[in-house]
């Protein structure tokens, strides 16, 4: 098998929100594009973007978890990601095009692995709609 990347469908918009991502994400970049398909990488990993109309839409069924190591981190993708889409709890975002996103300390693992801890953690959390590292570890 040569690879193995997701396929994002969209109505009518794909090359806008491969430019959108690659805006966003470092190392990353449009690798080919035709009237219906753009390929794409975001930060090294590939993605395709379908053209295929209205018929399907997005849903938080399928999202794209983003485990960042700092806190600057957290804040650049909550930013750029939510922007013009709609902020959820936990974590979780929908982008402008309805794309779904869990942007969560990398630490989190960890945190949640400490059987004392976890329930405070999750507390914390659950009260969260970004994620606050410093919290979580004060928790």
């Amino acid at each position: 098998m040569k690879a193995l990347y997701p396929c994002l469908w969209f109505d009518g918009q794909a090359k806008a929100a491969a430019e959108y991502y690659c805006s966003i994400f470092p190392n990353s970049k449009i690798t080919s594009e035709n009237p219906v398909v753009v390929q794409f990488k975001l930060n090294g990993q590939n993605f395709m973007g379908l053209n295929g109309g209205p018929q399907y839409q997005f849903s938080p069924a399928n999202s794209y978890v983003i485990e960042c190591e700092t806190q600057e981190e957290i804040d650049h993708y909550w930013e750029k990601l939510g922007d013009n889409g709609k902020h959820g709890c936990c974590g979780w975002l929908d982008d402008q095009y309805g794309v779904s996103w869990q942007i969560i300390p990398a630490i989190l693992g960890q945190l949640m692995a400490n059987q004392e801890k976890a329930p405070r953690v999750m507390k914390a959390f659950m009260q969260m709609t970004k994620f606050d590292i410093e919290t979580l570890m004060n928790a």
